[in-house]
């Protein structure tokens, strides 16, 4: 089965090129690999040919990664299989070799990543570090795919013929959460997705509060328009329970936070067995869940107090979400922004070292 990869580029100098490298690393590399130029104004161009793909530039693309993708698709036809990823994030050796398994199913339509946070720096790059680590160990439990990421996917191009013939294009450009569309679209047209744990990539985290809170805002708001914009459906069930269960947590974290200001405001707060039990269930659940992890990371985990200060900063970016889409705020995708020497470190990398002409 011949593969193309496509990789969306805006202004990624600073990675492109270890992207490219993961590529052609690949124990099953593809055998075309397609790095497309969107509105650059750094080096991402030069350095992507360096590194050996081919670099189209896209033609008055306003959609951002959706609409260079949707041109690329356009443009490379004739191979089985579209490997779309992002140009920050590095693949596992093993990814196509896994994924290619996985689409063995003629049911499968897509195979996606199970991303991984690079090794942690910060407080915050902890958080998110951990988040995923739970995150990939549900998806291994589970074996339920949600979300087909967009950090790399490997789609069979019948698949993708099918959501363009029954929805008039390849990506939903009018989405802010593209790869969560992608995925609804796909099990609309009767295809069904994956994400072993084996297909990891490791990709960039946020460094700021304000950045993460802007990028969660926009997961959970392209989440509820997505639903909204697609109708209802039974395929779709399981996405309209997960937005009711996240409501019933904020509901039950705001009970329990108002239910403990009053028992401090009436100087009744104390040790209860069974609050007790059950922060204890709640601490083992919490280490359990990271526990492949170094135990500096299992006893942070076990103290409970910062992670549910990070759940309580994640529930005011849903609320702030559900609050766009209530007043129907279209909502924006915002690239963060960082420095070249900031990027590589954060995925692992080793600078390249000059040559001429650089």
């Amino acid at each position: 089965m011949r593969i193309v990869a496509l990789v969306p580029a805006h202004n990624e100098e600073a990675t492109v090129a270890q992207t490219v490298a993961s590529l052609q690393d690949q124990s099953r590399p593809p055998d075309h690999i397609v790095v497309i130029a969107d509105n650059c104004t750094d080096d991402t161009v030069r350095r992507a040919e360096q590194a050996g793909a081919e670099v189209p530039h896209t033609v008055d693309n306003t959609h951002r990664k959706a609409g260079a993708l949707n041109q690329a698709l356009e443009r490379y036809q004739g191979y089985d299989l579209v490997l779309a990823m992002d140009a920050d994030t590095v693949l596992s050796p093993h990814f196509i070799e896994r994924a290619l398994v996985e689409l063995e199913d003629p049911e499968v339509g897509g195979v996606g990543a199970v991303f991984r946070a690079p090794e942690p720096s910060t407080v915050l790059e902890l958080f998110q570090h951990l988040e995923w680590v739970r995150y990939a160990e549900q998806i291994e439990r589970t074996g339920k795919t949600f979300v087909m990421s967009g950090t790399a996917a490997l789609i069979r191009r019948q698949a993708l013929q099918d959501v363009h013939d029954r929805f008039g294009r390849f990506y939903e450009t009018a989405s802010i959460t593209e790869d969560s569309r992608l995925t609804l679209d796909l099990k609309l047209t009767g295809w069904k997705v994956r994400s072993p744990v084996e297909c990891s990539v490791v990709t960039e985290t946020q460094t700021t509060w304000r950045e993460l809170f802007v990028q969660r805002r926009r997961w959970y708001l392209g989440a509820l328009q997505n639903l909204t914009q697609t109708g209802w459906n039974r395929a779709l069930l399981p996405y309209w329970g997960q937005q009711a269960a996240l409501a019933v947590s904020v509901t039950l974290m705001a009970l329990l936070i108002g239910m403990t200001v009053t028992a401090v405001v009436l100087g009744v707060l104390g040790l209860h067995p069974g609050w007790l039990s059950l922060s204890l269930i709640f601490a083992a659940e919490r280490v359990a869940t990271v526990w492949d992890e170094p135990i500096r990371r299992r006893v942070f985990a076990a103290v409970i107090v910062p992670e549910l200060i990070y759940a309580l900063f994640l529930q005011a970016a849903y609320l702030a979400a559900l609050g766009q889409w209530v007043t129907k705020r279209e909502g924006i995708w915002r690239r963060s922004e960082c420095t070249e020497a900031i990027q590589v470190k954060r995925l692992g990398w080793q600078p390249q070292v000059s040559v001429a002409g650089d």
